[in-house]
């Protein structure tokens, strides 16, 4: 009886996982670029339940067949799926098409400068010149994409008072010339790309950094790959599971109450 308490809790802090999982998804609903997050669960190991001191053969341990422990609670993994485009017509805005990400000089709170990546593409040019995050943190050019390198001459920058184009291939163009070319890299392997924050990603240990075969699309920011619908119905599945993990206990507790102040009694 006490196994079936353990075997509804596994399963109900699993739903309670899946639920954080999928709110985290809805909160970033229309966040650009964003792409949603998954949990995945499985079951522990069957193991041999042995029936001992058993009368009915002599004393002797007897087979009674496998039982199952409960849920073990899996990772989480990110769906990297395309979003579709929205049209801005601003300048500035980028959107990939393709597998790839731009790579971006990022400075956090402690002054640390490193490289992280995103699918956000939602640009402006500052006073200067330089293609900027809503966060402040400069967009690399090609060459330094490749190259993991950070610094002023690794960052994308036009003459902020003249018009600008940027083709398919992040080449910049002002005044029928080419001034600086968008850096998009790729990585052959997305388990080695961990969730940073502020929908950015850094690579681990492990990861290799390729040249992207992706193009730009220039006044257009890809949107996240949330199907609202989808969450909202996966929503509803997971409350009547874990209503199901509740009820499940409050059985158990019945019986376990009956075994104490009847069974007992007798």
């Amino acid at each position: 009886m006490v196994k079936g308490l353990y075997t509804a809790y596994t399963g109900m802090i699993n739903e309670q996982r899946r639920l954080d999982t999928l709110t985290n998804n809805l909160a970033n609903a229309n966040t650009t670029g964003y792409k949603k997050e998954g949990a995945t669960a499985q079951a522990f190991d069957a193991a041999l339940a042995i029936k001992i001191k058993d009368t009915s053969s002599g004393n002797l341990p007897k087979n009674v067949g496998y039982i199952n422990m409960g849920v073990d609670i899996g990772e989480t993994y990110t769906d990297y799926s395309q979003g579709s485009f929205k049209i801005t017509d601003k300048p500035s805005d980028l959107a990939i098409s393709g597998n790839g990400f731009f790579a971006i000089e990022f400075t956090d709170k402690q002054g640390n400068t490193s490289v992280k990546y995103t699918r956000d593409g939602e640009f402006t040019v500052n006073k200067d010149g330089y293609f900027v995050t809503a966060d402040g943190d400069y967009l690399l050019n090609a060459n330094a994409a490749m190259n993991g390198q950070t610094g002023e001459n690794a960052r994308v920058r036009i003459d902020p008072v003249q018009e600008y184009t940027v083709d398919s291939q992040g080449n910049v163009y002002q005044g029928g010339v080419v001034v600086a070319q968008v850096g998009l890299v790729d990585f052959t392997n997305y388990d080695y790309l961990a969730k940073y924050g502020e929908n950015l990603y850094e690579p681990v240990e492990g990861a290799t950094i390729v040249a992207s075969d992706a193009s730009i699309e220039q006044g257009c920011l890809e949107t996240s790959n949330v199907n609202i619908v989808d969450e909202m119905v996966s929503m509803i599945t997971i409350q009547r599971a874990y209503e199901a993990g509740q009820k499940m206990i409050q059985t158990e507790d019945q019986t376990l109450e009956m075994a104490v102040s009847q069974v007992g009694r007798v």
